[in-house]
This record gives C-alpha cells, structure tokens and sequence, in this order.
C-alpha cells in the first residue's frame, strides 16, 4: 500500500493556487494552455494546475523558479511552446544587455596542419534566457538547440551554473 506521504512524493510538483501573472507589458500577459476564468469546482483533487509547465527531457531538471513563479514566456523551452531537440552547448555568458537574450562565448582549438599546432578561435552565440534563470556576465550555461527564435537565436538555455573564479571577458577556457 501506498502512504499519502509516499504518493505526495512521487507526484510531479505543482504550484498550490493560481497567481496573476507578472503583468509588465503592453498586452495581457497569460499562458496559452492554462483558462484563466474557470469557475472553481468542488472536486478540487481531480483539479488541473493553473500554470503550464513541462518536462523538457535530456535529462534536464525543471527549475523551482519555472514550477513556482509567475512569468509568461512563450519561448521559455519549460513554460512555453518550445522543444529542445539537436545539440547542446556550453559557453561563458559575455553578455546581457539584451531583453531575455544572452550572447555565449565558445572557445575551441583549430588544428593548422602546416605548422603542426592549434590556434585559439572562438564563436559567439545568441540564446534566449527565460526569466527562470538569472544569468550574469561570466557565468557558465547549457543550451539546447531548438527552433529558430528570431533572427540570431537558435538556442535556449536550459541550465545554469553561477561564476567561481572572476575571468577576464575574452579568456580562454575550453569546456
């Protein structure tokens, strides 16, 4: 037999009642999936949750602040319509001045056959950051592949891992 406690544990976590979404933009902001005006019924055990959120999968765990906040994002690959599919990247966060955008530095190593050595290169890449992390200059993030966003982003982060040792902007450090 099952104990309440033990069932508690296994269900996936849900947040306890309906919150007014961060309304800082033009429009209303809400979630496509989720009917705001629903009357409350009385069966409230078999009631849904009033905030969508999903399992991206990869092995990526959902973060608390997706699960407990109150943010609209429609690209947000945990909140929104996005699926991660293809590759996932590392890099060092070089920027965010954009609006829920990061740029990426990835450094690599370029053989020169001629010479017999590598040469240091880089690439940046844009990402879209939900508002579920909250990433500085520095720190080091996870991206998925997914859908093109915009017109530069093709990637989303999907996990974050906070600044230990202070690094130049442009250093190089191969992940």
């Amino acid at each position: 037999m099952h104990t309440a406690a033990h069932i508690f544990a296994t269900m996936a976590r849900v947040p306890k009642e309906y919150v007014e979404c961060d309304q800082n933009e033009k429009a209303y902001q809400k979630q496509d999936a989720i009917f705001v005006a629903r009357k409350r019924s009385i069966a409230a055990s078999k009631a849904k949750p009033m905030r969508f959120i999903k399992n991206v999968g990869l092995g990526i765990k959902t973060p608390d602040a997706a699960i407990e906040g109150n943010y609209v994002d429609k690209k947000c690959p945990f909140t929104g319509d996005v699926s991660i599919r293809g590759r996932i990247l590392t890099g060092l966060v070089v920027s965010t001045k954009m609006k829920r955008t990061v740029i990426i530095r990835r450094d690599y190593l370029h053989y020169v056959k001629k010479y017999r050595r590598f040469e240091k290169r880089h690439k940046n890449l844009a990402s879209h950051c939900s508002p579920a992390f909250s990433v500085k200059e520095g720190d080091i993030v996870t991206c998925g592949q997914c859908r093109p966003l915009s017109k530069t982003v093709r990637f989303n982060v999907i996990s974050h891992e906070p600044q230990r040792a202070k690094t130049g902007k442009k250093s190089f450090r191969v992940f």
